[in-house]
């Protein structure tokens, strides 16, 4: 297929899959890992050369279903204390599962643990393969 006259553009493919509901054994207090909870879990990433643009085939983009179940095995094959840790380790498996570039992850509890109600906590992990730059990064926080 000859490219169109004049058409250099890029085009950038997202896939976004969001509210996936799993039941996990994460969290700081033993009570949380032994009786589970239900947690959230949001992911986002870039498709280098996604074909699917161009020929509109299945075979040539990403499978929901295979990335929902990339992100179910990790959430649960084994427990976590953070849900840092959790959600880099779902970005790692996205990121060489599919060779992205950046992949987006926030894991959050509807229910979370605490004396008073609030609506949820969530925590949400970037991985580039690009390095933030030292005027990028952001100020020592703790936590």
């Amino acid at each position: 297929m000859e490219p169109s006259p004049g058409n250099d553009a890029s085009i950038a493919v997202e896939v976004e899959l969001r509210g996936l509901s799993i039941y996990t054994h994460h969290g700081v207090t033993e009570a949380e890992r032994e009786v589970g909870q239900r947690l959230e879990i949001d992911v986002s990433f870039d498709v280098p050369d996604c074909d699917a643009v161009l020929t509109d085939r299945v075979e040539d983009t990403i499978d929901y279903g295979d990335v929902t179940d990339i992100v179910a095995l990790a959430a649960t094959e084994r427990s976590f204390r953070t849900l840092e840790r959790l959600c880099h380790v779902i970005a790692e498996r996205l990121a060489e599962r599919y060779g992205c570039d950046s992949v987006r992850v926030r894991a959050a509890k509807p229910e979370p643990p605490l004396p008073l109600a609030i609506e949820e906590a969530a925590v949400e992990v970037v991985r580039s393969a690009h390095p933030v730059e030292a005027d990028e990064a952001p100020e020592d926080e703790e936590g």
